[in-house]
């Protein structure tokens, strides 16, 4: 009969024993024996619960290709001589997608002389990359291609994360809604009680006559 190497469920060796041994035990702890390194000598087994093993591989394989499918590349395009104002609208979109989970080329286009001065591109790059390092990192450095220079920013955080923020942040703002919905509905329900707790004034004769009238 030949022996294996039996690794236990938490991953404890439990060392060399004979394969019928290893099932004998395997039956004993309600678990499967899975070989997991055939080529090894002897070859290497452990106990484990198969069914639930291969649904946890399916459920990591699935998170993963959902987070490439939705891993997006925005770009964002800026001249060197941007002015301040048009600066500081471009790094809100920038930190916007970077706040969504997604990726950002960030293109620096060169015209005429400018092509000359690589160094403000440069500059220009370093700067958003500091203005936005709370939300994102750089992934690609500047890099010079024909009269463009490219930087690409990633997300400090991934999609998935992000939109379980943004969820979060909608639902909170709808129970706010919903407490001041109520608390109005409140206030007007106490005003009601207040108007209708007051005794009625009688009219009197007085009442119908016309204040205009000189008596």
């Amino acid at each position: 009969m030949p022996e294996v190497r039996l690794v236990g469920p938490q991953g404890e060796q439990v060392g060399i024993v004979r394969l019928e041994q290893a099932l004998q035990l395997a039956r004993e702890a309600d678990l499967d024996l899975v070989e997991v390194a055939p080529d090894a000598r002897p070859p290497v087994c452990k106990l484990m619960d198969y069914g639930k093993f291969k649904y946890e591989n399916a459920q990591k394989a699935r998170e993963s290709r959902r987070n490439q499918a939705n891993t997006v590349i925005k770009e964002m395009k800026l001249r060197p001589k941007i002015d301040d104002h048009d600066y500081e609208t471009k790094k809100g979109h920038v930190v916007r997608f970077l706040k969504g989970g997604d990726k950002v080329k960030i293109t620096i286009m060169f015209r005429g002389r400018e092509q000359s001065r690589p160094e403000l591109g440069v500059n220009l790059l370093k700067q958003l990359a500091e203005d936005v390092s709370a939300d994102g990192v750089v992934e690609q450095a500047p890099r010079l291609e024909g009269r463009n220079m490219h930087m690409v920013l990633a997300p400090t955080r991934k999609k998935s994360e992000a939109r379980a923020e943004e969820a979060a942040q909608r639902e909170r703002k709808a129970a706010e809604r919903l407490a001041a919905a109520a608390e109005e509905r409140r206030v007007e329900a106490q005003l009601r009680a207040q108007g209708a707790g007051q005794p009625k004034r009688k009219r009197g004769p007085s009442d119908n006559m016309d204040p205009d009238i000189d008596l």
